[in-house]
């Protein structure tokens, strides 16, 4: 069914029923009523999507992500979908693999599909390419912080989050705290290992170079570290690892050793992610409210496609204590691994 077919069942011209449906123009109440009886009778589906690109608009929103398939990024997805449902928009996603050449090449590929804004998660592409594309299309960044663009970034302190679970260790009597850290190159894993050097240093204790290894921000990479830290000559008592998946690969790494988390060695986390409520012990982490962050993420740019401010919140870490932590109850110099 066309519209030339619903103007002539309505006895109008083409471009009448082209105006109606786009409520580009008023027109007679008698003209309205018999477009709209035409449209019934005929079963009229009008063509979206030439409609929209007739507009300008593709209503699609590029998502920028750092990895699909990982329960941190699949779970901020998962609400930057809930917060586009109802809207007309829909998400195009591509993932960056961390490499800025990826990411870069990911967003050509966005901005050729002529996507009407784009949303990006974190990454190693540079400043001044999130800069240009702003210039582009609507933009917001989350887990970056660039001044060029106020307003249009979302950031979790991770400083201060990593600076808490330390300090949590610490107050629970941890001396001598092992860190399992992302990768250098990654900006909230050089954060959360300025936080855990923070609260080292306020509480008087020595930072402890070998009790530092970096992993990747995957489940094997913590094992691998952890496995390290119990060949290597440094005592510790605990362990803080850069993320949840790490700590859930330093957690196995533990078991095989027949070492017990908590009564032998306190492990904690970073991102609060669902799963490691049902972690045997469940871990102690800062939580990162990932789906909520994606709903917040897509409703504040619809707030922007509508030429609002993006108007995102301040969210500030929050300290999760579950039961993979315990106060020490012997001199961490006599515990050895």
């Amino acid at each position: 069914m066309t519209l030339a077919e619903v103007a002539r069942q309505a006895g109008v011209s083409s471009s009448t029923v082209s105006r109606i449906l786009n409520g580009t123009t008023n027109v007679s109440h008698a003209k309205r009523e018999a477009v709209e009886r035409a449209i019934t009778a005929l079963n009229y589906k009008p063509n979206v999507l030439a409609r929209n690109l007739a507009r300008g608009r593709t209503m699609n929103i590029g998502v920028l992500t750092q990895d699909i398939s990982s329960p941190f990024y699949g779970d901020m997805l998962r609400g930057i979908e809930q917060g586009l449902a109802g809207s007309g928009y829909l998400p195009i996603f591509a993932d960056g693999h961390w490499h800025a050449e990826e990411e870069n090449a990911a967003i050509d590929v966005l901005l050729s599909h002529k996507t009407d804004a784009m949303i990006v998660l974190g990454g190693a592409i540079p400043d001044q390419r999130l800069i240009e594309v702003a210039a582009q299309v609507p933009l917001i960044v989350f887990g970056r912080d660039i001044h060029q663009l106020p307003g249009q970034c979302l950031k979790i302190d991770n400083e201060q989050g990593a600076y808490l679970l330390t300090r949590h260790l610490i107050e629970f009597g941890h001396q001598r705290i092992a860190h399992i850290a992302g990768p250098s190159a990654h900006r909230d894993a050089r954060d959360r290992l300025s936080g855990y050097k923070t609260a080292l240093e306020e509480a008087g204790l020595p930072f402890i170079p070998e009790l530092v290894l970096e992993g990747d921000f995957l489940e094997t990479s913590g094992f691998v570290a952890a496995t390290r830290l119990f060949e290597g000559r440094e005592m510790f008592s605990a362990i803080f690892a850069a993320n949840d998946q790490m700590a859930y690969g330093a957690r196995l790494a533990l078991y095989r050793k027949g070492v017990r988390v908590p009564d032998d060695i306190s492990l904690v986390g970073f991102d609060d992610l669902p799963s490691s409520t049902y972690t045997t012990p469940p871990l102690t982490t800062v939580r990162q409210p990932t789906y909520e962050l994606g709903i917040t993420l897509a409703q504040s740019m619809l707030r922007m496609l509508s030429g609002e401010r993006a108007n995102l919140p301040d969210i500030k870490p929050q300290l999760v204590i579950r039961e993979s932590t315990v106060m020490l109850r012997y001199s961490a110099s006599t515990h050895r691994r």
